[in-house]
């Protein structure tokens, strides 16, 4: 029997606020098979944690619905499967926000939602959001069980793309080369726009820059075509922005890893092992990977409440800019109630500079405390009333706001068997993964 066609997988989001006309794009300018979106860092489980704390009915990331609202029909019309981790604290009401849209819009596609991430019933007291990070075995669940939409809570990165290449190619959850090749590929489109020139130290040799050039096109997204051995190839829609290169792929490939054994919780995935290919212009190989078996215990991204927290930058001028900094330091600390104050002085400006910005640094002062009340009006007023009577030239880049809440995160672990990672499928039906 002939093998199975590649995988045709496109990313459309490396983050919460990425570009929102994407969805869109990579619909429109070439054929998928499945299209991801990653919207989760441990700073965006904080920013949705804070979101539920003022309505529990939230929770997720609500960009992801805007562009579904955009491009539902479209992708349904295409025949492309969309796998999102946009659910974030809250996978449940998204799934139904999304019904709501198709409903209002005439579709029936199935849309099914995948959790069991959420690990606060079973330890880490105080933290405002404890997730694990699931596999992608849930989302190869939720396609094979039919749904044209599936969106999770906290899932690995990699794993938005784990799920989709095991349903497609139906392997074992022990197919560990397959497995590692599918994590490699994830972990390349996982960050959008990085594997197609973002972020890139090697930017200036990727276009043309100058004057005369004209705007820059936007970067296309990058997707894989994955094969049912793990290989793949990394390439983007023709036609688009940027680039697919070896420098660009293996940029990607050493971003957030601290060794060659790069854990997941579907498999340990062997970098050391894997090949890269130029096959093509923006077409890189990737073949070689292997895998093994998966830690024991899954990664928690854990965040709680720190306190509250403000800051004022002060520009400071001319001569004496040491002078100036200890004086209205001298001034304003004894005004302050905080129980942490931080002072940070810029690099002092050159001697005779020729502009008023060459000859000025920032002086910043930052304020936290678990209480609202000392980094706020008692932060701020102190601030302002010294702006005649202070260094010459007193200036502030803008005037202090109310003061903000600020989170902490911290990494832990808990047993696979602590979590019951689960699907629910648009028919009503609920499958623990094993």
């Amino acid at each position: 029997m002939p093998e199975p066609a590649p995988l045709r997988i496109g990313n459309c989001s490396g983050f919460y606020g990425d570009r929102l006309s994407a969805m869109r794009e990579m619909l429109e300018d070439g054929p998928l098979d499945v299209l991801t979106g990653d919207y989760l860092a441990e700073l965006t489980m904080l920013i949705l944690g804070r979101d539920q704390l003022k309505d529990p009915t939230l929770g997720y990331a609500r960009t992801f619905a805007r562009q579904v609202e955009d491009c539902l029909g479209l992708a349904l019309e295409r025949g492309v499967r969309m796998v999102s981790n946009a659910g974030g604290l809250n996978p449940a009401a998204l799934a139904a926000r999304i019904a709501e849209i198709a409903a209002g819009q005439g579709l029936s596609p199935s849309v099914a939602y995948v959790d069991g991430d959420d690990v606060r019933s079973v330890g880490f007291p105080g933290a405002l959001t404890a997730n694990a990070y699931l596999g992608g075995l849930g989302i190869a669940a939720a396609l094979a069980g039919g749904a044209d939409v599936v969106v999770t809570g906290r899932v690995t990165d990699a794993s938005l793309v784990v799920g989709p290449a095991v349903w497609w190619h139906g392997w074992s959850p022990t197919a560990y080369d397959e497995l590692a090749g599918a994590t490699v590929a994830g972990h390349v489109l996982e960050c959008g726009c990085q594997a197609t020139g973002g972020n890139f130290s090697g930017f200036a040799t990727m276009l043309p820059i100058g004057p005369t050039d004209g705007p820059a096109p936007p970067l296309g997204f990058p997707l894989a075509e994955i094969a049912a051995d793990g290989s793949s190839v990394i390439t983007k829609h023709p036609g688009t922005g940027g680039l697919v290169g070896l420098d660009t792929v293996t940029a990607q490939l050493m971003y957030e890893v601290q060794s060659t054994a790069y854990l997941g919780p579907d498999v340990t995935t062997h970098l050391d092992t894997i090949g890269l290919r130029q096959e093509g212009p923006d077409r890189v190989g990737i073949t070689g990977v292997r895998g093994s078996a998966p830690p024991e215990r899954l990664k928690v991204c854990a965040n709680e409440l720190g306190g509250y927290r403000n800051d004022v930058e002060l520009v400071l001028t001319g001569l004496h800019v040491p002078q100036k900094a200890a004086w209205v330091q001298a001034q304003l600390e004894p005004r302050l109630t905080a129980s942490s104050v931080t002072w940070s002085l810029g690099a002092l400006p050159q001697p005779d500079a020729d502009t008023e910005q060459g000859a000025s640094t920032l002086l910043r002062c930052t304020v936290q405390d678990p209480s609202p009340e000392p980094v706020g009006r008692a932060f701020s007023g102190a601030v302002v009333e010294l702006a005649l009577a202070s260094y010459p030239g007193f200036t502030m880049t803008a005037p202090p706001g109310p003061g903000t809440p600020y989170g902490v995160y911290r990494a832990e672990y808990v047993d696979r068997a602590a979590v019951a990672h689960t699907v629910h499928h648009a028919d009503g039906r609920t499958e623990v993964v094993a």
